[in-house]
């Protein structure tokens, strides 16, 4: 097995020899001119020959000297490139985001031109997953989860703060005669998965007689809200997924009372990757959206 100088060494030895100064090649390498002298007296003993003549006033590469700086400039120079072109790559290579189907739908989708807009050189690929697993498959970059943003071996960043509040269609409101809270237990209440969250809400308001057995349960958060849309029940909607419907004119808000919850949406990416070019561009997208719609959500 061939053995090779070490890296450090041969660098000082072309920035030294580029300059023909080791205090320049310090200056140029932040560290001190002794580290430069240093690293270059064990590349002379590794090769056992000399490379530089050293005067007091000056320095002068030897024969040898000159033709291995050539060779190492032109090595150094093709590093650089494959490197910026490995960069270039990275940040303008196509993104593979795993989103799941509600947010997806209501959020994330209806945002991607303005990405585009942005970055018009990074191709977004969109993976819609159910479930959760924790750790990224090998064919994802970024994902949205929705948890407590504890999870292994990932970087999480919270985007919006999660809020829920009971929606439905405006001629439901006025059909149905609802004036307090009380008034829901009589109605079609619409569950996304699990009944829990109504069971809170209702307690948040000082509510004990609800018992979870009326509405029927969708899969998917969309669902439960299109059910709202079209008249079929009371849905208790995430503030962020609900705020299109809302807006629209579609959906309005029952009563004012919002159920803070502990969990919420987050970005995900491996540890080792949060810097790469088009994860980290991707990200603070994003997060400056978030924040944006954040400072909406508080006027």
């Amino acid at each position: 097995m061939r053995k090779l100088p070490p890296l450090n060494a041969l660098k000082s030895f072309e920035v030294a020899a580029r300059h023909l100064s080791f205090t320049k090649a310090a200056e140029e390498l932040f560290v001190t001119q002794a580290a430069v002298s240093h690293q270059v007296k064990a590349l002379e003993d590794f090769l056992q020959l000399k490379l530089f003549i050293r005067r007091n006033r000056s320095l002068l590469l030897t024969e040898e000297g000159q033709a291995y700086y050539l060779q190492l400039r032109d090595i150094f120079e093709q590093l650089v490139q494959a490197t910026d072109k490995l960069r270039l790559v990275s940040e303008r290579g196509a993104l593979t985001v795993s989103v799941p189907p509600s947010f997806a739908i209501l959020w994330f989708v209806p945002r991607l031109s303005s990405f585009r807009e942005e970055h018009p050189d990074m191709d977004i690929r969109i993976k819609a997953v159910d479930e959760i697993t924790g750790s990224l498959t090998d064919d994802v970059d970024v994902a949205i989860y929705y948890g407590d943003g504890r999870w292994p071996h990932v970087k999480s960043y919270r985007l919006h703060k999660e809020y829920l509040w009971p929606v439905c269609s405006p001629l439901l409101i006025e059909r149905a005669g609802i004036e307090k809270p009380e008034d829901l237990l009589k109605q079609p209440l619409l569950h996304d998965e699990t009944r829990n969250a109504w069971k809170d809400w209702f307690e948040m308001v000082g509510i004990d007689q609800y018992r979870g057995d009326n509405g029927p349960v969708f899969s998917h958060s969309s669902l439960a809200l299109q059910a709202a849309v079209h008249g079929q029940g009371i849905a208790l909607a995430n503030n962020v997924l609900a705020k299109p419907e809302i807006d629209s004119g579609h959906l309005v808000r029952v009563f004012p009372q919002a159920l803070q919850r502990n969990k919420a949406f987050y970005l995900v990416c491996r540890d080792n990757q949060a810097e790469v070019g088009k994860i980290a561009t991707f990200r603070q997208w994003i997060l400056d959206l978030v924040e944006k719609e954040e400072q909406e959500f508080s006027e």
